[in-house]
């Protein structure tokens, strides 16, 4: 009864309770959505007036106001903060407003407004520091070279932020380069020309050599321009050595080797070392801790040290990995996976004192490398003892906060996206007995992904069976036990996947709880002898179920290991066989050293959630040192392409 109430308190927007009045509204709701995303204010007002809806009402009022935003004044979003101030909606509201305020350079009322917005993005952030600026707040300014070095494109906001910098003197040459080779590491070409356009004109670089370092760097490097004396040339040098490390960073060591090196000052051949380096260690390459080595002392950020440290975990080089994780910044050494390794080395060195001090301050927790310093402790991680069960009273309660009540009704509408983030603002303040009721909620409406959310955020008081679901137990059960597979394994790669969104989709085509691509999942079926496969029904729960662990049964038995299967399953065999090395590899090491941070990611959760999902089904629970294991080293000769798959 509570959860009827909840999913369809909305449909019947007091008119007769049925399907026509029910479905009436649901068309009127994405009319009046459709017609704001489109902008187009009358289509809006035909589709709302149809409505009186007192539940999405913030919604309403809020693409209503936005729809106008730029042209507004004060007091009409006065207006709508009085009434909705305090709701998600609101909050976006806020954002979008002082954005039209800094636009307006109306500094006095952005300021009034900016202590309202509870979490400024980097153009809000922008207005914020320019107000400043205006001001005469020199600390402003400093703060200001910060976003200069921001690795994207900048937003209209922060480009006039920049503006004023440059206008006060405050861009140096050397500081519109340094933006240039950032963007350039990271692939924002376009962007890096925008930065260059803050150069004077007699110190702009030329333009065809700048495409052709973007566009055929080798080329470049190849046939070195025969002047390198002016500043422009030589830095459109080093971008294109920038650019082919990124494609084969072994080319341009060679260059750096011979003429590269010899014409380039000290300086920039370091610099331009410490990218191979990077570049190097990302791909495995056995050279990449001499390349680290040939860059001197200089400067690395915290992504470069993080791949020195994973170049050196490869290696067995456990003082260089303390050494470098002693130079990444405050942050980044609080990172659980360098307080882990830094206690590995610790106790490489024979200090286990240190060690365990180390493995102290991120055990306990559900995490991968919690997991594994508890471990190194003596620790198999466990359910916990007492779990706490929120009751009906708690869970009714839960459902008539208006946060969540629309946040699931906009869920059922397909507003996902919108109802993710209204769940997010209504749960960010809920104590552990609040977050378990909510997770409650959303269990016995199915919706699995906000189960786990709230359940996941809680510090002192558990509920395991929400944090680690088991929905459509029978198909898992039938399908993992048909093609020989750990069932806690397949559990925890679905929660990885989709979080048990059946009809999930993500940008690249993958669908289902699986997430199966669809040259996969015809792959799969024909491998599998599922006959009249139809495209449509892969989201269909069994077919769904049937063919991902049809290509999970495959890739185990290619790759041998659910650790390089599981990497397989989200980047591809050939990828996960390459990620190998010429040695036995720790599974923890191999998991680390992935180059793609989503995969890399990916194969830790996995991994660190099949632990809890053995325990949940009542299996043996096999420790997460256990389960990762020791890669074998790779073939010589060995194929390494995916097609072997199809």
């Amino acid at each position: 009864m509570i959860l009827k109430k909840i999913l369809h308190c909305v449909a019947a927007l007091g008119l007769t309770i049925g399907f026509a009045s029910a479905a009436e509204h649901d068309e009127a709701v994405m009319g009046a959505y459709d017609a704001w995303r489109a902008g187009d204010a009358m289509k809006f007002a035909r589709h709302a007036k149809k409505l009186d809806d007192n539940l999405l009402a913030p919604w309403l009022e809020y693409w209503r106001v936005s729809l106008r935003l730029e042209d507004a004044s004060h007091d009409d979003v006065r207006e709508f903060f009085a009434q909705h101030g305090t709701t998600y909606p609101g909050e976006l509201l806020r954002l979008e407003w002082a954005k039209v305020l800094g636009k307006r350079e109306a500094w006095n009322a952005f300021d009034d407004e900016i202590a309202s917005v509870p979490r400024p993005d980097l153009e809000v952030r922008c207005f914020a520091l320019s107000s400043r600026v205006e001001r005469g707040n020199q600390a402003a300014l400093k703060d200001a070279e910060e976003i200069w070095r921001h690795p994207e494109e900048l937003p209209p906001g922060c480009e006039r932020l920049a503006e004023r910098l440059d206008r006060r003197g405050r861009l140096s040459t050397t500081d519109i380069w340094d933006r240039v080779r950032i963007l350039f590491q990271n692939g924002q070409i376009t962007a890096a020309k925008t930065a260059l356009g803050y150069l004077p004109r007699a110190e702009a670089p030329d333009e065809r050599m700048l495409a052709e370092a973007a566009r055929a760097p080798k080329r470049l490097l190849d046939r070195l321009p025969k002047d390198l004396q002016r500043r422009a040339t030589r830095e459109v040098v080093v971008l294109a050595a920038i650019r082919q490390a990124r494609k084969d960073p072994e080319s341009v060591a060679k260059a750096l080797e011979g003429k590269l090196g010899e014409r380039l000052p000290e300086r920039e051949v370091k610099y331009i070392w410490s990218r191979v380096a990077h570049e190097g260690a990302r791909e495995h390459h056995e050279h990449a801790m001499r390349w680290y080595a040939r860059a001197g002392d200089t400067r690395l950020d915290d992504a470069q040290l993080a791949w020195k440290v994973r170049a050196a975990l490869r290696r067995g080089h456990w003082k260089t990995v303390r050494a470098t994780i002693d130079r990444m910044s405050a942050e980044a050494r609080h990172e659980p996976a360098w307080i882990y390794w830094y206690g590995r080395a610790l106790a490489a060195a024979g200090d286990e004192a240190g060690a365990r001090a180390y493995y102290l301050r991120i055990s306990g927790q559900t995490e991968f490398y919690s997991q594994l310093a508890s471990e190194e402790l003596g620790y198999v991680p466990a359910l916990p003892e007492v779990t706490y069960q929120a009751t009906d009273e708690e869970v009714e309660r839960a459902g008539r906060e208006p946060g969540l009540q629309r946040a699931l009704e906009l869920i059922r509408l397909g507003l996902r996206t919108e109802g993710v983030r209204e769940w997010l603002h209504t749960v960010r303040s809920f104590d552990d007995t609040r977050l378990i009721a909510a997770a409650e909620l959303a269990h016995r409406a199915g919706i699995y992904d906000r189960a786990i959310q709230a359940a996941d955020r809680t510090e002192r008081v558990h509920n395991f069976a929400l944090r680690y679901p088991l929905p459509y137990r029978e198909v898992f059960e039938a399908y993992a036990k048909a093609q020989g597979l750990d069932e806690a394994w397949v559990y925890g790669l679905v929660r990885q996947e989709s979080r048990f969104i059946t009809h999930a989709r993500s940008s690249a085509g993958a669908a289902g709880l699986m997430q199966i691509m669809p040259r996969t999942a015809k792959f799969i079926a024909s491998k599998i002898g599922l006959r009249n496969f139809k495209p449509a029904s892969v989201t269909e729960v069994q077919t769904n179920v049937n063919l991902g662990t049809g290509y999970m049964k495959i890739v185990l038995d290619q790759l041998g290991h659910p650790v390089l299967a599981s990497a397989a399953y989200n980047a591809g065999p050939g990828r996960a066989r390459r990620w190998r090395d010429a040695r036995p590899l720790e599974g923890a090491i191999y998991a680390e050293t992935i180059p793609f941070a989503e995969t890399r990611d990916y194969v830790k959760k996995v991994i660190a959630n099949s632990v809890f999902y053995a325990a949940l089904l009542g299996k043996p629970v096999v420790p997460i040192k256990t389960r990762l294991g020791t890669i074998a080293a790779r073939g010589a000769g060995e194929s390494i392409d995916d097609e072997d798959l199809e």
